[in-house]
């Protein structure tokens, strides 16, 4: 059985905005990634995944194993791992 505290889906609106935007903004120019956003600048590639995490097209989660956060489609994303983290298990992310 998968261990269901390795992976934490993070609402986005419990980062601060400096917090999301400094996320936001390390997911759009990632080296080694295909994530799509190369053709537009960065504030319009920063404002896409904003409005896809408003709309919860995508998510944050955050892998306990490897200790990183990610944003992924929210349909890429496991039903059981969907749930997001229970207050006072994810703090606020200081940039």
């Amino acid at each position: 059985m998968p261990d269901r505290n390795a992976v934490l889906v993070i609402p986005h609106n419990r980062l601060t905005p400096e917090a999301l935007s400094g996320l936001i903004e390390e997911f759009v120019t990632r080296d080694g990634t295909d994530s799509g956003y190369t053709q537009r600048s960065l504030a319009e590639n920063v404002a896409m995944v904003r409005r896809q995490l408003n709309a919860g097209q995508a998510v944050i989660v955050f892998d306990n194993r490897t200790r990183t956060c990610n944003i992924k489609p929210t349909d890429t994303v496991p039903v059981h791992e969907r749930r997001p983290a229970r207050p006072g298990h994810a703090e606020k992310e200081e940039s």
